[in-house]
């Protein structure tokens, strides 16, 4: 079960976190990984960890806010693997603040990337797996797409805005043969997360406050974030499509 053999995944922002959990994931169950990030040095060194352990992967470099770059990696990858099975949009970048206290700049960026980088990189890559009748994209969204969080305003907008994509292209393709679901995690331990821990003047204080906001009193690692995305990519959840998949060791459950 939850085999990707012969497949062919992309996953952007995988050259760290819950992208590389991902990507590992993905060729551990067998797939040719194209792991796709802005960070050169830190993506191939991702890659050959995959090789080493011996799963298929190669590097490619995308900025998802870019949309001729992303139609560019599109065509490439179709015209060398004459396809491309799975899509998993992960890349993203977090925001702190009110309304109040969010720049202009700051908000615009979080929609370049996590909202217009999802459009972007799913319409570079959409049409050709409608030609095969065939494809599954998953989005990475967030508990803030679909609860509120204190203080993350730029951030549970945008990814209130891929709950959203999500399930209006599920319902836009799904009579062509296209799956297409999100993954809400909770709080995960990320070097991006222990970066902002150590900008706390109490690192220890804050990791337990943000550890107490799922009922299971502790932060995701990535890789239990990467065994739904294998779920979701495999055959075995043919019929899931338009899906908020929540991950959030009960956050949103309740106090």
């Amino acid at each position: 079960m939850f085999k990707l053999t012969e497949k062919i995944a992309v996953v952007t922002g995988a050259s760290s976190g819950i992208g590389a959990a991902i990507a590992s994931t993905f060729a551990k169950a067998g797939a040719t990984v194209y792991v796709a990030d802005r960070d050169v040095d830190a993506g191939r060194i991702q890659v050959e960890l995959i090789q080493r352990s011996g799963g298929c992967a190669e590097f490619v470099e995308l900025d998802v806010t870019d949309p001729e770059q992303s139609r560019q990696l599109a065509q490439r990858i179709v015209e060398e693997r004459g396809q491309v099975d799975v899509l998993v949009n992960n890349a993203g970048v977090g925001c702190v603040g009110t309304l109040l206290e969010t720049a202009e700049a700051d908000f615009d960026r979080m929609m370049a990337v996590n909202v217009r980088g999802v459009f972007n990189v799913s319409k570079a890559f959409l049409p050709a797996m409608i030609a095969r009748k065939s494809g599954n994209i998953i989005h990475l969204a967030s508990i803030g797409g679909v609860i509120g969080i204190r203080d993350r305003l730029a951030y549970c907008a945008s990814k209130f805005a891929v709950v959203g994509m999500t399930k209006a292209m599920a319902l836009d393709h799904a009579r062509q043969g296209i799956r297409v679901n999100c993954l809400c995690p909770g709080r995960v331990m990320t070097p991006f997360v222990e970066a902002r821990l150590r900008e706390y003047a109490d690192p220890e204080a804050a990791l337990v406050e943000m550890s107490s906001s799922q009922a299971l009193g502790r932060m995701a690692l990535p890789e239990e974030i990467a065994a739904a995305a294998l779920y979701l990519a495999s055959a075995e959840s043919a019929f899931v499509t338009g899906t908020a998949f929540v991950i959030d060791g009960g956050w949103s459950a309740g106090k």
